[in-house]
């Protein structure tokens, strides 16, 4: 879209509130959805993000949780949410029914690894391979760092990733699978490096309990995606939240609480990687 358009569409999203606002503000809610990852479990963060939402976009906001990336997944296809801030792996399933909202960045990249992790007394474990016949935890089967990638590392050693490991079992979030490590209740698990540091640095006790065996390369970090029924001024008023959140104070604050640096646009490009890694594995 060319840019004097998306500044034309903002300006008149911006007059059409400020006429609303005479009267309030505007009473339909923006809905988020929010996948079971780091976040999940900090309230108190999650709220003081939607009031800053809703303060800049004079609009109610709601974050809707849900306890597997499925269920989030179905939200958007439904059209029951306008945003969803979603894992790399189920954009990449869904991106031509969705619209790249904008990309985080971790660590001033916008991108992630996928750690390898083993309870901290494990010296020996270098890589997934060196695990063969544990008890392995998987996050959710739609996590690129937590499902796809230790499968398609197995797969490409020539190994079957349906019988190497002697049990899997699935967590249903990156939290929960270094809690399984931390208590010795997996031999291994695959997590989101961004879940990890973050919690690295409020909960050092857990991370302590586990070691970091292997990182993977870099991926596209997980995107925040919008429906396709989501009106054009809608999509850039929000987009343009999110991107000028570096620009304030309450926002710069508010990141570095969500332990990131900025957003950007992004470009789907960022997730070619995840796709080939899932055409390779027969998953595409």
């Amino acid at each position: 879209m060319p840019k004097f358009l998306k500044l034309m569409l903002i300006a008149l999203w911006l007059g059409a509130s400020c006429m609303g606002a005479q009267g309030g503000r505007e009473s339909r809610t923006i809905r988020v959805a929010m996948t079971p990852a780091f976040l999940h479990d900090q309230h108190a963060l999650l709220a003081e993000w939607r009031d800053y939402l809703e303060f800049r976009l004079n609009r109610p906001v709601e974050f809707v949780q849900r306890d597997r990336y499925r269920d989030t997944m179905d939200l958007l296809q439904q059209q029951k949410v306008e945003f969803a801030w979603i894992c790399d792996y189920p954009y990449v399933m869904l991106k031509k029914k969705l619209r790249l909202l904008a990309v985080a960045l971790n660590q001033g990249k916008p991108s992630y690894r996928s750690y390898l992790i083993v309870p901290a007394r494990d010296l020996q474990t270098r890589s997934v391979h060196d695990l063969r016949g544990r008890v392995f935890a998987y996050a959710d089967p739609y996590s690129n760092t937590g499902y796809l990638v230790p499968r398609f590392e197995i797969k490409q050693s020539g190994g079957d990733p349906a019988t190497f490991f002697k049990r899997t079992f699935f967590t249903w979030s990156h939290r929960k699978a270094i809690d399984a490590v931390a208590a010795g209740l997996a031999q291994g698990a695959a997590v989101d490096s961004y879940v990890w540091d973050a919690l690295h640095k409020v909960r050092p006790d857990i991370t302590a309990k586990t070691r970091i065996a292997w990182k993977s390369e870099e991926y596209g970090f997980p995107p925040l995606v919008a429906q396709s029924n989501v009106p054009d001024a809608d999509f850039l008023l929000m987009q343009d939240v999110l991107l000028t959140m570096k620009n304030d104070a309450h926002g710069r604050l508010l990141l570095a609480r969500l332990n990131l640096t900025g957003f950007i646009a992004g470009s789907p490009q960022l997730y070619d990687r995840v796709e080939e890694m899932m055409r390779l594995i027969g998953e595409r």
